[in-house]
């Protein structure tokens, strides 16, 4: 037998979250097979949930009583002077292995085991470097993990950045300010979020901060504190850019770097920073490096076998 305790601040808290008579009490003792009873603290007079049962359920019961308290107390929580309002407040609990849930209602979770453990690295550690493919989910599953953080108010911000690199461009000649200069080269993050806020909310909370976009290059000399980074395609900066960047992480933030390791743009004879990052971090507390490979492709089934015939091809060649 097990047992869980929650605390709750006061009577009308538990109301809302336990519902009129206790009814969503019953239902969750119906759903997970555990009891839970509601006590009053005879010292402070303060409010707890305790849930008793056989171990797994009673953690899952847990689990889901926790998910819905942080939400009413977001809910209840003063208004962010930037406007930003959490997506999914009055959308259904996430399952167990869920992410976060788009704006049309769909639920981003992991697929495969490599996945899996690339999310839950994000989770635990402060840096995260995922390696792999193309469509191996890197990208995606970070901003799925980014968003959750920034509505369970683990984060204030996100922030994205990418290495500027492409044949024959540079920000200084294409048109517009800063963010129609870098919005080629940062179009593939926009895709994710677009997938996960809808394009007008994504623009909302960029517009206010709540999402920076900050190319490579303009990242020196600044930190960013209770912030979740993304660094992308991080194959492409140099060893001086990328320890530049792994140096910009301020308190209470957590980063992710992704990158493909097959897929290098920089200038011939250019080191790629980001294995040089790989083999320099190895064994450093907080930090975690998760591969992944062509069997977590998650795009059109074509493009695992496309990764392999090239794996296949230069190991030929």
């Amino acid at each position: 037998m097990t047992t869980r305790e929650i605390r709750l601040n006061d009577a009308p808290e538990a109301v809302r979250l336990l519902g009129e008579q206790d009814a969503r009490l019953r239902e969750l003792e119906r759903d997970f097979g555990v009891e839970i009873v509601v006590r009053q603290d005879a010292e402070s007079g303060g409010l707890r949930l305790t849930v008793r049962g056989a171990s797994a359920r009673v953690e899952k019961a847990s689990k889901r009583l926790r998910e819905e308290l942080d939400a009413l107390r977001r809910r209840a929580a003063p208004a962010d002077a930037r406007g930003f309002e959490p997506l999914n407040l009055d959308a259904p609990s996430l399952p167990e292995d869920g992410l976060f849930r788009t704006h049309h209602g769909r639920v981003v979770r992991p697929r495969t085991p490599n996945q899996k453990r690339y999310v839950d690295a994000i989770a635990s550690s402060d840096l995260t470097v995922g390696v792999g493919p193309a469509g191996t989910g890197k990208t995606f599953l970070a901003v799925a993990c980014a968003l959750r953080a920034l509505e369970s108010r683990q984060v204030a911000k996100v922030v994205l950045s990418r290495p500027v690199v492409e044949a024959g461009e540079r920000l200084g000649f294409l048109p517009g300010d800063l963010i129609e200069k870098v919005n080629p080269y940062l179009r593939p993050l926009y895709d994710a979020f677009y997938a996960m806020l809808g394009p007008e909310r994504f623009r909302a909370w960029r517009d206010n901060d709540v999402v920076e976009i900050v190319p490579l290059a303009y990242m020196r000399g600044r930190t960013f504190e209770d912030a979740f980074i993304i660094l992308d395609e991080a194959q492409n900066t140099t060893p001086e850019q990328i320890k530049m960047f792994l140096t910009r992480m301020g308190a209470g933030s957590r980063v992710v770097v992704t990158g493909d390791a097959t897929q290098n743009d920089l200038p011939a004879g250019a080191k790629s920073g980001l294995m040089r990052a790989v083999e320099v971090l190895k064994g450093v507390e907080g930090v975690s490096v998760q591969r992944l490979t062509e069997e977590d492709v998650s795009r059109h089934p074509l493009v695992r076998r496309i990764i392999r015939a090239y794996d296949e091809w230069d190991e030929k060649n």
